[in-house]
């Protein structure tokens, strides 16, 4: 059996896609945007992103919906609990996939499939319809 893909991997099956609370932990934006995917990075504060990486200022507890509106998945990295419910919903407005990674032993608070990847596990709240 071969290693598990990685998380860029996974999310690479996705054309348009919405990182939410990019911090400063762009690498996983910045390999999508090289493979063609056009990628949107979020947060409550400025960043800097790769180049190919739009950026847009956005609260996913109180979306902008233009935002996600043309999203095929809305993903989100070492997302803490509480914003589990606010990341599904915003994927839900925009008939989106909704993919997320915890930090540490955090459980998911939405209903989730597991899917092993090579940093651990990435749950998958939702299914593009």
């Amino acid at each position: 059996m071969g290693k598990p893909p990685n998380v860029a991997d996974v999310l690479a099956a996705f054309d348009r896609l919405v990182e939410v609370g990019v911090g400063r932990h762009t690498d996983v934006a910045a390999a999508l945007a090289a493979s063609g995917r056009a990628v949107t990075a979020t947060d409550v504060h400025e960043r800097e992103v790769p180049e190919r990486v739009r950026f847009v200022v956005d609260d996913v507890t109180n979306p902008d919906p233009a935002v996600y509106a043309d999203a095929d998945a809305v993903y989100a990295l070492n997302c803490p609990p509480e914003l589990h419910r606010a990341l599904l919903a915003v994927a839900e407005d925009a008939d989106a996939a909704c993919l997320f990674t915890t930090l540490g032993g955090d459980q998911p608070e939405v209903p989730v499939e597991r899917r092993t990847v090579e940093t651990g596990t990435l749950f998958v709240a939702r299914t593009r319809n």
